[in-house]
């Protein structure tokens, strides 16, 4: 049986250092919110401006609806861009909000640059059309990153705490192993006595025979172990030639003693070289027991 454990898991409330993943966050809040600046600016350049429209051409002693009247042609722009992003959040697409933004935002530029006049200049036009174009960008734009906001939020299910906020703790279940109780089972009815076996007869246990063993004598011997301080040469030929015994513990040839003595930068002398040999067998004796078959 596997028990559940509740184990609570606090946050720490130390704020880590500036990393990418923050950067992101407040990259994409400033540029939110200078989004949601442009989205005003422009709306209110077109709103005003057909605003003038309205008011030159029969509306300029009604104030209260030549105010109204640029409305009607701009809300159908954000109505369109609202249905577009609930299209978009349910992954289809609404044509019908797409027809809705094309005609808010066809009709608010033609008016926006019909208002100029006929003997207007061509950057008097061009001034006329960007507030409406930059306000159907910016809008879109904005629409665009609260879609992305609220995808993030469905994928995650989880909302993160605005900085300084303490998350709260979060659960965590720890599987703890139990031993199983023996499960009983109960019969579904009364069953019928089952017969009684006969009893199994007593097994007679055999007595056992002790059976004294005889220990056998141990000897115990003593191993004498030499513990001799090592022989320290302060001459480096003799050092070399003491070396060469423990190569093949054999005693070292002339032409072995010379050829070492060589490639050490000792010289190659066979008369110093047999003298070291007698120094290093008259130190250690023992050395003389060594194969002499290879000595020269």
């Amino acid at each position: 049986m596997t028990a559940v454990a509740r184990v609570e898991v606090r946050s720490t409330g130390v704020e880590p250092a500036l990393t990418p993943v923050g950067v992101e966050r407040a990259i994409t809040a400033l540029a939110s919110v200078l989004t949601v600046v442009l989205t005003a600016v422009a709306f209110w350049l077109s709103y005003e401006h057909l605003q003038e429209v309205a008011a030159a051409h029969g509306m300029a002693e009604a104030v209260a609806r030549s105010w109204a009247w640029p409305a009607t042609v701009d809300l159908f722009i954000v109505i369109g861009e609202l249905l577009i992003l609930r299209a978009s959040l349910a992954h289809k697409v609404d044509w019908w909000a797409i027809g809705l933004v094309t005609a808010g935002d066809g009709a608010s530029i033609g008016l926006n640059v019909a208002g100029v006049g006929q003997d207007a200049s061509a950057l008097n036009y061009v001034v006329a059309a960007v507030p409406p174009v930059a306000a159907l960008l910016a809008f879109g734009a904005l629409m665009r990153q609260v879609h992305a906001y609220l995808a993030r939020r469905a994928l995650t299910g989880v909302d993160t705490p605005p900085p300084g906020v303490e998350a709260p703790s979060t659960p965590v279940m720890v599987s703890v192993d139990r031993p199983t109780p023996p499960l009983s089972v109960e019969p579904a009815g009364e069953a019928e006595p089952m017969p009684e076996l006969p009893a199994p007869a007593a097994e007679v246990e055999e007595a056992s025979t002790p059976v004294a063993a005889e220990a056998a004598p141990v000897t115990a011997s003593s191993t004498a172990v030499d513990l001799c301080t090592p022989v320290v040469y302060p001459n480096r030929v003799d050092q070399l030639v003491r070396a060469l015994y423990g190569t093949d513990f054999t005693q070292p040839s002339t032409a072995r003693m010379t050829q070492a003595m060589t490639a050490a930068g000792l010289g190659a002398s066979e008369s110093t070289a047999r003298t070291a040999r007698g120094r290093v067998k008259a130190r250690e004796p023992h050395l003389a027991d060594f194969p002499t078959a290879i000595a020269g």
